[in-house]
């Protein structure tokens, strides 16, 4: 699996688009989901990789920066869309910045909440990822 967009099926209509997941719409089932708001623009969130979770984070309001590292090779990708959703898979570290005011980030994960399943050192990351 590998960290890419995902455009959220929609449903174009006058009065307002809806968006909509479900089945196979990603690639997971979801398990948890949660949403980071009121961020200041100078804060930074994330900061971490999973060892298990999947996680599709959506920009349902806003804009917002993800910096994904894999270890080897560092990306910017901005979130500015409520129709395209970043799915990152286990073993990827993020990082979350650049909040405009007023956005949210929504994040569908593939597990529920497990502190063991985290990993919030970076040269521990890099370890985790075979020292690359």
């Amino acid at each position: 699996m590998l960290v890419r967009i995902i455009d959220i099926p929609k449903i174009k209509d006058r009065r307002g688009n809806l968006a909509v997941i479900e089945k196979d719409s990603i690639p997971f089932k979801i398990k948890r989901v949660y949403y980071l708001f009121d961020v200041p623009s100078d804060a930074y969130r994330g900061g971490h990789a999973h060892k298990k979770q999947v996680s599709l984070l959506i920009a349902l309001s806003g804009s917002f920066e993800v910096v994904i590292k894999n270890g080897i090779t560092e990306e910017r990708i901005v979130l500015n869309k409520p129709d395209k959703g970043l799915l990152i898979p286990t073993g990827i570290w993020r990082e979350l910045e650049n909040f405009s005011s007023g956005s949210v980030c929504l994040v569908l994960a593939s597990t529920e909440f497990e502190e063991a399943e985290y990993i919030r050192d970076y040269p521990e990351f890099l370890a985790f990822k075979g020292g690359k």
